[in-house]
């Protein structure tokens, strides 16, 4: 099991940056999207929306909107974090206990058996975070955004969205394939650590391009 002796996101947001290994391809796709949300931030009135898109919106989808959220806080930046999917499932359990493992809060702010919606904060937020499952189009991702497709199915079988500026895909292994094993913990853990780390790599290129 990874240890995690820690209490606060800035911590574990830091600690991912220093400690995980971010492949060389890797961070040229990361560069690449950090220039082109700078260059529609800056022409945008200093704000842009980044559509995080995975099949159910269940788990990496939540994942980057959440560390997305977390860094445009930490950079002071006016990013506006979404996430979507093609089908609407739920925000996964484990996915919610991995964030506030890692200092994340969720109050419940309208209670269904299937699809509760959260309001997500952190120590020292300005705002709360409303998560749920949806469709990428979904009311409340407001366009234009950029879209970031995070699984193999998204990329693949998303359809044309009219709404995006632009399109990346920056895939991460699914940790599902770990639920109600022993390893669950540890897996959700490593790739919310991975995708943290990611962020802090992009939008800290995103803020020295600006």
């Amino acid at each position: 099991m990874i240890k995690t002796d820690i209490s606060n996101t800035r911590f574990f947001f830091e600690n991912s940056h220093k400690n995980v290994e971010i492949s060389s391809s890797r961070k040229e796709l990361l560069s690449k999207i950090a220039t082109t949300i700078a260059a529609n931030y800056s022409s945008n009135n200093n704000e842009i929306a980044v559509n995080f898109i995975c099949t159910h919106n269940s788990r990496r989808s939540q994942l980057g909107q959440v560390w997305t959220f977390f860094a445009a806080n930490y950079f002071n930046l006016n990013i506006n974090a979404l996430s979507g999917g093609t089908e609407v499932t739920a925000f996964h359990r484990n996915t919610v206990e991995t964030l506030k493992e890692v200092g994340f809060t969720f109050a419940i702010e309208e209670f269904s058996h299937t699809n509760p919606k959260y309001e997500i904060s952190f120590e020292g937020a300005q705002k709360s975070l409303l998560g749920f499952s949806k469709t990428y189009d979904d009311a409340v991702n407001k366009n234009p955004f950029i879209v970031i497709t995070t699984c193999n199915n998204a990329d693949e079988n998303c359809p044309f969205i009219p709404e995006a500026i632009h399109r990346f895909h920056l895939p991460y292994t699914d940790p599902k394939h770990s639920d109600g094993s022993p390893k669950q913990e540890e897996t959700y853990l490593k790739t919310s650590r991975e995708i943290a780390a990611e962020m802090y790599f992009l939008f800290k290129k995103v803020k020295e391009t600006l």
